[in-house]
């Protein structure tokens, strides 16, 4: 089964009065997502993987070591990723559940807290790559970093909330100011609601 790209869940100017503008969405959905959708599609054809799931391919290519393996899961493991993004963001600025709130307030000590670790790990990924909140196999909660496509799902983990932090992502509306597109992201971008319904 061919990789398709997704539409966007809004559109590509739902996000500009939270930071997030037009142009960069055209750029970061229609070029960059795109071009792992097109790549990725090339590299399975006639291989092992083609007609596997995404996640399958994910896990299976991870630091499989061939050159060919690598960017199968490069390009795989970057549309996961896009797809949960676009999906963990929304226009509505939705309120944080309680469940939600009190599972961070559990792991972190407040919400305040959670947010200052994952700006950091954002902010503190050399590089290009991604920070998550995630919930490992014995449901505690984490945030983590991690370099270039890899994701979750390369270590069992459910990826509860990511953001991008390659430049891609954030140059056009905050050049190189990384820290202030997590704070935005953070505080005017999430779709809490989808964060919370991604915890088992």
């Amino acid at each position: 089964m061919a990789f398709e790209l997704p539409d966007l869940p809004y559109a590509h100017d739902a996000l500009a009065a939270k930071g997030m503008s037009k142009e960069t969405m055209e750029y970061h959905h229609d070029i960059h997502h795109k071009a792992y959708v097109d790549n990725g599609n090339k590299l399975i054809a006639g291989t092992e993987w083609e007609g596997k799931s995404l996640e399958e391919i994910v896990k299976g290519t991870y630091n499989a070591g061939a050159v060919a393996q690598n960017g199968i899961f490069n390009n795989a493991s970057q549309h996961w990723n896009h797809m949960q993004f676009w999906e963990m963001m929304g226009p509505g600025g939705s309120a944080m559940p309680g469940t939600l709130e009190k599972a961070l307030t559990e792991a972190f000590g407040s919400v305040a807290k959670f947010k200052e670790d994952f700006a950091a790990a954002g902010a503190g990924q050399f590089g290009s790559g991604w920070c998550w909140l995630v919930q490992k196999a014995d449901g505690s909660l984490a945030v983590t970093k991690t370099e270039n496509g890899v994701n979750p799902l390369c270590f069992d983990q459910t990826a509860l909330l990511g953001c991008d932090v390659w430049e891609h992502s954030y140059y056009i509306d905050f050049r190189n100011k990384r820290p202030a597109y997590l704070a935005n992201f953070l505080d005017n971008l999430v779709n809490w609601e989808n964060v919370a319904s991604r915890m088992k």
